[in-house]
């Protein structure tokens, strides 16, 4: 395992990860975790490993989201940093930490400008892709800071000269092949709601991490919202884990590929 996986999770120089305490604990690419290790380690190891230990042919794909109990990721006004623990902050910055690229929708680069940089764990900052097919985000954008990391932007518009520029089909399946093109094998799909959506509806995405944070905000932005299906049996249900991050709950859904495709 190599350098960029030793800061989120905490590895040794060959590759086992050290847990807190006296014992070393191993962890297999479907997250489960073998050896001595404390609740707190043993969830970082079955929640991470089967990003870090990932060694996919095609890209990896890895999508979260934190909504409220009603199913809202910002209120009416858009208000939403406060919605998360600080327990799941820390991991999403660690998920930020493992990959290669994160992605984030027009309407979140706009309404959020988040920098999706790596500050409260170590680790270094991924590459940073917005969707935006006709060039809407401003080019000041903090996703855009010119700080080393590679930016994209997919889609059309005027770039600073450091950003790079994707024009490809508006499909999950068109973004995640450009992506894989320009070289990126792990990808972190961020947000917004509509974002997440679309790559899970599109049957892309190999886990889903979605935090709920015990708050109702009864109406704003919408979090995860797929197709209705006919019947409770035809439901999909992946496999699921359920985490305590205090004072949110993350579950930790795993796909097969094309199992939740509505194409």
């Amino acid at each position: 395992m190599n350098a960029p996986w030793r800061g989120p999770l905490g590895l040794t120089a060959d590759g086992l990860p050290v847990v807190p305490g006296d014992g070393i604990a191993s962890v297999d690419a479907g997250g489960e975790v073998r050896g001595r290790a404390t609740p707190e380690a043993a969830q970082l190891l079955a929640l991470l490993g089967p990003v870090a230990l990932a060694t996919p042919e095609r890209p990896f794909v890895v999508a979260q989201l934190a909504q409220s109990l009603d199913g809202f990721i910002a209120t009416a006004s858009g208000a939403s940093r406060s919605l998360s623990g600080p327990a799941n902050l820390d991991h999403l910055h660690r998920l930020r930490a493992l990959v290669d690229v994160v992605v984030v929708g027009r309407r979140t680069a706009c309404l959020d400008d988040p920098r999706l940089t790596v500050r409260r764990v170590p680790g270094a900052h991924p590459a940073r892709a917005v969707l935006d097919p006709s060039g809407r985000v401003d080019g000041g954008a903090q996703l855009f800071a010119a700080d080393g990391s590679r930016c994209l932007r997919v889609g059309t518009g005027a770039c600073p000269s450091h950003v790079e520029q994707l024009q490809v089909g508006r499909t999950p399946r068109d973004v995640l092949a450009a992506l894989a093109g320009a070289g990126f094998r792990r990808i972190l799909v961020e947000g917004g709601g509509e974002t997440v959506s679309s790559f899970v509806a599109a049957g892309v995405v190999d886990r889903l991490h979605l935090a709920v944070a015990p708050v109702f905000f009864g109406a704003g932005r919408r979090g995860l919202a797929l197709p209705a299906v006919g019947s409770v049996e035809g439901a999909h249900r992946p496999p699921a884990r359920r985490f305590a991050m205090d004072p949110d709950v993350l579950y930790e859904l795993a796909f097969d590929r094309g199992a939740t495709s509505t194409s």
